[in-house]
C-alpha cells in the first residue's frame, strides 16, 4: 500500500511570515554585511564594528541569511555563496542590493498593508497612489535602485531591435525611467539618436547614466506625461518598457495608438512586459506580478501575450511577434506598423 506524506501547515507558516526574510535581507543589505564579508571581515565580531551594530545582532542576523542561503558558514566564519558574491557585494559589478531601496519602499508596500480592501476595490485607491502621480519621487527611487536588475533584459532588447548595425535610428524610451533600454540601445548602434520620455526629475537620473555610458550626446528628453506628451513623428524604434502593465486594455490600447502614429512606415514598437501564460498561474514570476499590478495600481494587470497582441491589433500593428527573455522574467512584444 502506497504511502502519502503526512499534510503540514508548514507552507501557510513560511507565505505569512515571508516578511520577516525580506527584512533579515533588507538589514543586512543596509549593514552592508555582504560586502564586509566580501572584504574579508568574516566573522560576527570582526563584521560588527565595520556596519555600526552589536555582535549579537550580527551574529543572529547572519545565522538567520546562511538558514536562508544567503551566506555559508564554517567554523564561526561566514563565506558569500556565488549567488551572493554576484549580486549582494556592492564592490560587484553585478550588485542589485539598491533595488532593496524601491521594493520595500513605503510607496510599494503600501498596497499590501491593506490587500483585503485592494481585492475588495479590484485595485488600488486611486486617491494617493504614488504610481500615478506626476513627477512622484517612488520613481526617482525605482530608477536609482533597479537600474542594475533591469540592466540584463535592456540588453538582452537591443540585441533584437533588428536593424543593421551602422543603422542611423530615431529611437523612443517611454516611460524612459533610469534610461537603460534606450542607453543600451545607443551603445548597441552608433548611429542611433535616443530620446527618453518622462517625468522631469526622472529625466535628471537617465541624463546621468547616458553621461556615464558615453552616449549622453545622442541622448535627448522629453518632459511630461507619456498620454499627453507631443513625441513628434518619425521613429524607427518605439521602446516601451515596463509601462503597459500601469492601465488598463482600454488605455494600453490608445497609448499604442500614439506609438503607431509616431512610427515611420518601416518602424516597430518593443514592448516590454511581464508575460504570464494564458492559465495565468506559470510562469510563476510572471504570474505573480499581476498581484503587484493589483496592489499598486487602480486598473493595472500582467497581461498574456493574446491580451497585448489584441490592444497592439486594435492599434493598428500588422504583426506581433513574442520573444521571452530566458532567463529573466520578461517577455518582449515586437510589434511592426
Amino acid at each position: 500500500m502506497q504511502q502519502t506524506a503526512p499534510m503540514t501547515p508548514i507552507p501557510f507558516f513560511d507565505a505569512i511570515t515571508a516578511y520577516q526574510r525580506s527584512a533579515a535581507l533588507k538589514s543586512a543589505i543596509e549593514l552592508g554585511l555582504f560586502t564586509h564579508i566580501g572584504r574579508g571581515s568574516d566573522t560576527a565580531a570582526a563584521m560588527a564594528p565595520a556596519a555600526g551594530a552589536s555582535e549579537r545582532g550580527v551574529r543572529i542576523l547572519c545565522d538567520s541569511l546562511t538558514v536562508m542561503g544567503f551566506l555559508m558558514k564554517e567554523n564561526g566564519r561566514y563565506r558569500l555563496n556565488e549567488m551572493s558574491a554576484a549580486f549582494l557585494d556592492a564592490n560587484s559589478p553585478t550588485y542589485v542590493g539598491g533595488a532593496a531601496d524601491f521594493l520595500m519602499s513605503e510607496a510599494q508596500m503600501r498596497g499590501f498593508q491593506d490587500l483585503t480592501n485592494t481585492v475588495r476595490r479590484g485595485g488600488a485607491a486611486p486617491e494617493g497612489n504614488a504610481s500615478m502621480a506626476a513627477d512622484s519621487e517612488m520613481w526617482v527611487k525605482f530608477a536609482r535602485g533597479m537600474m542594475p536588475f533591469i540592466y540584463p533584459m535592456a540588453e538582452m532588447t537591443a540585441a533584437h531591435i533588428g536593424f543593421p548595425p551602422d543603422a542611423e535610428l530615431k529611437v523612443l524610451d517611454v516611460a524612459a525611467g533610469h534610461g537603460i533600454f534606450g542607453i543600451l540601445t545607443a551603445s548597441k548602434f552608433p548611429n542611433a539618436v535616443v530620446y527618453g520620455a518622462d517625468w522631469p526629475n526622472v529625466l535628471e537620473v537617465a541624463k546621468e547614466n547616458a553621461e556615464r555610458f558615453g552616449v549622453a550626446g545622442r541622448y535627448h528628453t522629453i518632459e511630461g506625461d507619456a498620454f499627453d506628451t507631443d513625441f513628434g513623428t518619425g521613429y524607427d524604434v518605439i521602446l516601451v518598457p515596463n509601462f503597459l502593465h500601469h492601465f488598463d486594455a482600454e488605455r494600453c490600447t490608445e497609448f499604442l495608438r500614439k506609438c503607431n502614429s509616431a512610427l515611420k512606415d518601416n518602424g516597430k514598437v518593443i514592448t516590454v512586459e511581464f508575460v504570464p501564460n494564458d492559465d495565468r498561474v506559470s510562469p510563476p514570476m510572471e504570474a505573480m506580478f499581476a498581484l503587484v499590478m493589483l496592489a499598486g495600481t487602480p486598473s493595472g494587470d500582467a497581461y498574456t501575450f493574446s491580451e497585448l497582441k489584441k490592444m497592439c491589433d486594435d492599434a493598428g500593428f500588422a504583426r506581433n511577434e513574442h520573444v521571452p527573455l530566458d532567463p529573466m522574467p520578461s517577455h518582449l512584444v515586437i510589434s511592426m506598423k
